[in-house]
């Protein structure tokens, strides 16, 4: 076991050592995450309205300018970051979670039980995400809860399709068959062999799912269905740059280059991971 850690630890110092757009993905999002975490060192309060202060362009005391309100763009972005980070990570622990366990009954069962689970994830995935989530989001008070509720109730099924995928691969290995054939009991089995064994599929498809999720509420904040005042989100904030774009572009240029590049970042972890966690995939490249 401790072989096998050490071998995808310095799997991972390889893959950072020869892809150095990665190891950069990985140091922004510590970053990101750092500055996200300790934003309250800022001497400006995020919601603290400043009419003399309104509009203000970059400049020495407010690094990326003021909003419409007066209030410090920069603190208002690092706030919002905490908020799209928390919203990706929940999001993501919810969406994984329900798609581990279908895609695993599903797999393992077979027969009518993955029949019934497939066919209800085709229906779901033939919805276009944006209406669905739009429609239930109107249904709900919108707000932080709400936004991470619904995101994750409607985004396991990708995650689903591929554990099930792993799951009928993993059932029919020898010491899976040897543990069935020994009496251990369903639960044993699936908790013990199963779910170890698609943990890598798991892994890879959290790094998806944050990114997935940090665009979906950039996408509902910005059409004023997502995050709402006096909280900030990246997608927020580009909501109430749209007034102000022709005197004020910075507004839409940070937290547009914030969403980009967390995305990017964590879709490039993404990659690292499936490269140590299924190095034999990722041997050719």
């Amino acid at each position: 076991m401790n072989g096998e850690k050490n071998r995808r630890i310095e799997k991972l110092k390889t893959e950072l050592k020869r892809n150095k757009s990665a190891a950069l993905a990985l140091l922004f999002l510590f970053l990101i995450i750092f500055v996200s975490i300790f934003a309250f060192l800022s001497p400006y309060d995020p919601n603290k309205v400043d009419v003399l202060n309104v509009l203000q362009k970059p400049n020495a005391q407010h690094l990326f300018g003021t909003d419409e309100l007066g209030r410090d763009y920069l603190t208002r972005a690092l706030y919002g970051g905490r908020v799209s980070l928390i919203v990706g990570i929940l999001a993501m622990l919810i969406s994984t979670s329900i798609g581990v366990l279908v895609g695993t009954v599903s797999g393992y069962f077979g027969g009518r039980i993955d029949n019934f689970l497939m066919r209800t994830v085709d229906i779901i995935s033939s919805i276009p995400w944006m209406i669905l989530v739009t429609v239930v989001s109107i249904y709900l008070t919108p707000g932080l809860k709400a936004i991470i509720l619904v995101i994750g109730l409607f985004t396991w099924m990708s995650t689903a399709r591929m554990v099930r995928a792993e799951t009928l691969s993993v059932k029919e290995r020898e010491y899976v068959l040897y543990a069935k054939s020994t009496g251990q009991s369903i639960r044993k089995v699936i908790w013990k062999h199963i779910i170890p064994a698609v943990m890598p599929t798991f892994i890879v498809a959290s790094t998806v799912s944050i990114a997935n999720a940090i665009l979906m509420e950039s996408a509902l904040s910005f059409l004023g269905l997502g995050i709402q005042q006096p909280l900030s989100s990246w997608g927020s904030m580009l909501q109430n740059a749209q007034s102000n774009l022709g005197n004020a572009p910075y507004m839409a240029i940070l937290p547009g280059l914030l969403i980009v590049f967390t995305v990017y970042s964590f879709n490039k972890l993404g990659d690292i991971l499936r490269a140590v966690v299924e190095p034999k995939t990722s041997g050719g490249k």
